[in-house]
């Protein structure tokens, strides 16, 4: 099992934008320092939720603060990009990076972002599909060109510059519908679980994943990736009161809300092709914490949660995407505990 930190870079009352972006630039030189695999940054417009707008900007700036440690998107929320754009930027990224560059995708879902970029929610997955057909044939192809529904290269095109990385960057799309998981299985492309999910959704999409990725004929060995909000402390009893911190400091409904929810504003339900999230997001996120602490959260003592890294090992996943507190109003040095307890607590039963 791989091990990386996901790092939605919400931005806190009284912070500013520089303050959220040092705080996470620190993590991200302590995940190398720590031995992490990777790390994955989300991309998120208009509000304070996440204020990363464009991702290569500032992996790119990490791949400059960092030397060895994985760099990824988590995810590129494609239908609001130019897929020409994408494609050269990310291979610009696996440039400076010396090859470390790991790209995330999927098809995004917050109407609010769709809304403010004038885009159709409801053509989300086929404006996805049609983006990564574009950027794989300008990463696979001396030339290329293309004309579809959504996009279009004009003139035949060469990328400059082109990645370092052989055919190209891994590429990981984000899906846990069983629609989803299933259609990229049978190209092969490995998925990117979500937190929202409970255990057992993301333990059958790996294994819808695998069994479909099998029939198709892809060799075995993909690298499906997990994300989990993620704890750990000494014991289990100190996890449980930490919890309830943790979600006594921070309101679930600024995040779980109408403005995030996948909505067709025409008919205030799900848009077209987001019926799986139907109440996700309208239900404004409220879990009970035994709800969290059993189907949601990779959280205990170190033993509980070497348990539960395993049983997503078994499953399938071969890197756990660690959210150790996105949302989470926690000083940088309380962070840094965190992940260094874990690092030196957990890590090693996987090595």
């Amino acid at each position: 099992m791989k091990f990386s930190t996901f790092h939605l870079f919400h931005r806190f009352d009284g912070q500013s934008f520089k303050d959220v972006y040092d705080y996470h630039l620190e993590l991200i030189e302590l995940a190398e320092e720590l031995g992490f695999d990777g790390v994955r940054l989300a991309e998120h417009h208009f509000r304070d939720y996440g204020v990363v707008p464009n991702l290569f900007t500032m992996l790119a700036h990490a791949a400059a603060r960092t030397s060895r440690i994985r760099l990824g998107t988590g995810i590129v929320v494609l239908p609001l990009h130019d897929p020409i754009h994408v494609a050269e930027e990310a291979a610009l990224v696996d440039v400076l990076s010396g090859g470390r560059l790991d790209l995330g995708i999927g098809r995004g879902y917050q109407s609010f972002e769709f809304d403010g970029f004038g885009i159709d929610l409801a053509e989300a997955r086929d404006r996805c599909n049609e983006a990564l057909e574009v950027i794989l044939g300008l990463w696979t192809r001396e030339t290329y060109q293309h004309e579809g529904k959504f996009y279009r290269t004009g003139a035949e095109v060469s990328l400059a510059p082109r990645p370092v990385q052989d055919p190209h960057p891994p590429v990981h799309v984000a899906a846990v519908s069983p629609e989803t998981v299933t259609l990229y299985a049978e190209r092969g492309l490995p998925i990117l679980a979500d937190p929202a999910a409970t255990f057992r959704k993301v333990v059958q999409a790996a294994r819808t994943w695998q069994e479909t990725a099998a029939r198709a004929g892809h060799p075995p060995g993909a690298e499906l990736v997990v994300a989990r909000s993620v704890y750990v402390a000494p014991t289990v009893a100190q996890a449980r009161q930490d919890q309830a911190r943790f979600e006594a400091a921070f309101d679930r409904s600024r995040i779980f809300n109408e403005r995030s929810a996948p909505i067709d504003p025409a008919t205030g339900r799900a848009a077209q092709g987001f019926e799986y999230y139907q109440d996700r997001y309208l239900k404004g996120g409220t879990v009970s914490a035994d709800f969290r602490w059993e189907q949601l959260e990779v959280i205990g003592d170190p033993a509980r949660v070497i348990e539960q890294i395993t049983l997503l090992r078994d499953a399938g996943f071969a890197n756990l995407l660690c959210d150790f507190g996105s949302t989470r109003p926690m000083p940088v040095e309380e962070m840094k505990k965190v992940m260094r307890f874990f690092a030196a607590e957990v890590m090693p039963a996987f090595a």
